[in-house]
């Protein structure tokens, strides 16, 4: 499937830095934590299950570091042979599984970065975040959701949000990539994500004057996206996706637990 100018090239995060040493992944005695069973299914299944039922998403490529462990899981091998799916080397950090893979791919962009722990993730949400990126014209996007949002559902959650002028925020684990210069962009990934876990990586990644105005509120979200947009050297939109699981990866067995019992709900309300 190529994409057209409705869809884009999507990558699937799912590489392991931790593997079998990751709490959720020692869940199940799993390589992967994206590879553990939730509510019976293979959580990498899940996301592409959902990015494909979206028809926003074009070719999907899975960035792990063996085609192999996807065959471990039945469908996924089904997907991969259907050419539904790809497998793409995962290199050593984020930002060089990014590059490596944006250099393999025949004409990667737009480029739409996920991961493999949103499990809770929708064709609705994707394909909300899909639409807005394309009607944006910023070098690079990133997908949020308002922390008041996330809380009327989800009040015990314990995501670190981002206390900003306007409100709290949390990323959604999707990203946009437009042009050739939001690559430089990437690079801020080096050392892995979770900004809102260790602020310190926001004062490495972007710089000392947007760092003083995060930590003093002093910005909106927007404001502080164009901040540090200006200290890329690119052009960022704010997309706001308004889904209160939207933030929620399973990256501890607190999140599992809150994503299993909404995956439980979800498929009992549709009969199953």
């Amino acid at each position: 499937m190529s994409s057209t100018p409705q869809q884009v090239t999507t990558l699937v995060m799912a590489g392991s830095r931790k593997g079998p040493d990751n709490p959720v992944a020692q869940l199940q005695n799993k390589s992967h934590k994206c590879m553990v069973d939730i509510d019976g299914v293979v959580m990498l299944e899940r996301v592409v299950e959902e990015l494909i039922a979206s028809g926003k998403n074009g070719r999907i490529y899975v960035s792990i570091e063996s085609e192999d462990l996807m065959r471990e899981a039945p469908r996924l091998a089904e997907l991969l042979d259907a050419g539904e799916i790809h497998f793409i080397q995962a290199q050593g950090n984020l930002s060089d599984s990014v590059l490596s893979a944006v250099d393999l791919i025949d004409n990667p962009l737009p480029l739409v970065i996920t991961t493999g722990d949103n499990a809770l993730h929708t064709a609705e949400l994707n394909g909300d975040f899909v639409d807005q990126f394309l009607a944006a014209s910023g070098d690079v996007a990133i997908g949020w959701a308002e922390a008041s949002v996330v809380l009327a559902d989800f009040p015990d959650v314990g995501l670190a949000f981002h206390w900003l002028k306007d409100g709290g925020y949390s990323s959604t684990n999707l990203y946009g990539l437009r042009t050739k210069q939001a690559l430089s962009a990437v690079k801020v990934f080096e050392g892995g994500g979770q900004f809102g876990k260790r602020h310190l990586r926001i004062l490495k990644a972007f710089g000392v004057l947007p760092f003083i105005i995060y930590k003093l509120k002093l910005a909106t979200l927007e404001g502080l996206m164009v901040r540090i947009g200006r200290n890329l050297k690119v052009s960022m939109d704010t997309i706001l996706l308004n889904y209160s699981s939207g933030p929620i990866d399973v990256d501890s067995e607190h999140l599992f637990n809150i994503s299993e019992k909404v995956l439980v709900e979800r498929r009992k309300a549709a009969g199953g």
